[in-house]
């Protein structure tokens, strides 16, 4: 079974209430929205933290740790005007809105982030995240993230360890990942790669998203390859395979306990 879909936003969302009555019953209507209900809130909350993740990786690799800090303090001041933005030693501290809205890749902020370069050596970069209730006015993040990468190779490994709140109904998590991110063709401009695993306990139970191979192009609306597999409190798990059909075309094939179905997604 194959529909067409202009976008999707976000990734499964659309999906997952449908796999309820074209998978006769895998999941039943209950599982199905609660799944989506998951979703969503853990995936905004991964999107909120990754905005800021990737404005502290803008600084000259190789250096002391105090010079870095201060490379990634003019940075962040060039790209978030309406932050408040101390440092002190290799310790940054940003108070996103504290000099009104502050928009930044389409999303805006509120809360505080606290950002230390703990190595800065060729082989080996380590940067430490701090979050205290981080909001994009949908969701409130607090929690740590370690982000590590090298010169040589051009991949980030990134460890988590969040608690999140949707605000408009008070939904609540707690979740841990390990990932690796790569350039994707070795060119971070065009997209990248990602690997890896994020685990959380929701309000039914525990949740498990294993990422393999997924490819993401930033001018595409999902991915346009690899395979996303979720784990639900249901001992039942559901499969999410990206192919690429065309330059403007993606299929999303999604497998459950008794079916699957297929999704063109089409870049307009």
């Amino acid at each position: 079974m194959t529909s067409k879909l202009s976008h999707l936003v976000p990734l499964v969302l659309l999906a997952v209430p449908t796999l309820c009555s074209c998978m006769r019953q895998g999941l039943t209507a209950e599982e199905a929205a609660e799944a989506r209900e998951e979703l969503e809130v853990e995936s905004q909350s991964q999107a909120l933290t990754s905005n800021t993740v990737s404005l502290s990786t803008n600084f000259t690799i190789g250096g002391a740790v105090e010079k870095a800090a201060e490379e990634l303090r003019s940075f962040i001041q060039s790209q978030v005007s309406c932050a408040d933005v101390s440092l002190e030693g290799h310790t940054l501290s940003v108070e996103y809105g504290a000099r009104g809205a502050c928009p930044y890749n389409g999303l805006t902020f509120t809360g505080t982030h606290e950002i230390s370069v703990a190595r800065n050596e060729s082989n080996d970069v380590v940067v430490d995240h701090v979050w205290t209730d981080l909001s994009n006015g949908k969701v409130s993040v607090s929690g740590t993230a370690q982000v590590t990468w090298t010169l040589a190779d051009p991949s980030r490994h990134v460890v988590h360890d969040l608690n999140w709140t949707r605000l408009r109904d008070q939904r609540t998590g707690h979740g841990t990942g390990d990932r690796i991110q790569k350039p994707l063709d070795g060119d971070i401009r065009q997209g990248f790669t990602e690997s890896g695993e994020r685990s959380w306990e929701g309000e039914k139970g525990r949740w498990d998203l294993s990422i393999d191979g997924l490819e993401m192009r930033w001018i595409d609306p999902i991915p346009q390859d690899g395979t996303l597999t979720l784990d639900t409190p249901f001992d039942k798990s559901i499969d999410l395979e990206f192919q690429r059909l065309n330059d403007r075309t993606i299929r999303m094939t999604l497998s459950g306990p008794k079916g699957s179905i297929n999704y063109d997604v089409t870049r307009f």
